[in-house]
């Protein structure tokens, strides 16, 4: 109705004017007028469409017994060497789709979803976390493999290794090693790792067996599932010594001795409340935050004005987690 009026003054004016006397925006002036929202209305036949008895014969046709295992296609080609020609391939897919009957009908391979590992450990040799990461030579595509296990409680790498290649068997022998020294008994023991061919490799699941070690993995692509290996290659990499490249492998072992030696025995964690991780997995917390309050209680004895309450050390966490579901649960209430 407006855009009536809106036609007829803009014989004797602008567009513009007629609008402003309309009170109405130029922009509806150009808005169509028939139905804007909701599902396209249906439009007219089309001339050339089949009619109902066509559309049965087509269907019939193609349910017949000779017919019915085959696609739409090898159908119609069959007709057309005996010199029949009822209607086009894509007219028997519409007609075979209005009435639900286009389908793979052959057994599809499922994959059900990975199962979400949740972990916790309450204190060290429960829980180690390991994984693999590359170290750049001066050669070009040409890296080291270095092999990482940390307890994922105290944050205490307890084995490292650097090889010329990542093989099963490799992996096999370090997770041996490393198990023994630190003294594992049967059925004390959880290994996490992610994907990797190493990690799934038949060597180390059938030592894991042997060993009475519990065996979980990450997520297919899920960085976030073994959270302790990747934040320890990130300390690692962004150590302001970390080279560019390793000259050799003697090189490579060389630094991983200092920076591990430096890591657990004189980095102060911030996930295991400013504690060594030598501190924590050898069991000398207690004394250490005792002393720690000693002090803190001594600086508040001097100087309480300079404080808002009593200083205490940083709280140790009582338990480590991979995907606390807890957590998770919070967070989706939020």
């Amino acid at each position: 109705m407006m855009n009536g009026f809106v036609t007829e003054l803009a014989t004797v004016m602008s567009t513009r004017r007629a609008c402003a006397l309309l009170g109405m925006p130029r922009a509806a002036r150009f808005r169509p007028t028939g139905r804007m929202h909701g599902p396209r209305l249906p439009g007219p036949k089309p001339v050339n469409a089949l009619t109902d008895a066509e559309t049965a014969e087509v269907l019939a046709v193609l349910r017949a017994p000779e017919h019915c295992e085959l696609a739409p296609a090898q159908v119609w080609a069959r007709l057309l060497d005996i010199g029949i020609f009822l209607c086009s391939i894509s007219t028997m897919y519409r007609i075979l789709r209005a009435v639900g009957e286009v389908g793979d009908r052959r057994r599809q391979r499922t994959h059900p979803a990975k199962k979400k590992p949740e972990l916790i450990a309450t204190k060290p040799c429960q829980i180690w976390s390991w994984d693999i990461t590359k170290l750049r030579t001066e050669i070009r595509g040409v890296y080291f493999e270095l092999y990482v296990i940390i307890d994922i409680f105290s944050r205490y790498v307890v084995g490292w290794l650097v090889a010329e290649r990542e093989t099963g068997e490799i992996a096999k022998d370090f997770i041996e090693e490393t198990y023994r020294q630190q003294g594992i008994v049967k059925g004390q023991l959880a290994l996490h790792a992610d994907r990797g061919t190493s990690m799934t490799s038949k060597p180390v699941s059938q030592l894991l067996v042997d060993l009475g070690v519990d065996r979980s993995h990450s997520r297919p692509h899920v960085s976030n599932d073994n959270p302790y290996s990747e934040a320890a290659f990130k300390t690692l990499k962004y150590c302001p010594a970390f080279p560019e490249s390793f000259g050799s492998i003697q090189d490579a072992r060389a630094f991983c001795q200092l920076f591990f030696s430096y890591y657990n025995d004189r980095h102060y964690h911030s996930g295991i409340a400013l504690l060594t991780p030598a501190t924590v997995h050898y069991g000398d917390t207690d004394r250490v935050q005792t002393a720690r309050a000693t002090t803190l209680d001594l600086a508040y004895a001097q100087h309480p004005e300079r404080f808002n309450r009593p200083p205490r050390p940083l709280r140790m966490p009582e338990s480590a987690w991979i995907n606390d579901p807890s957590r998770e649960a919070n967070i989706r209430n939020k």
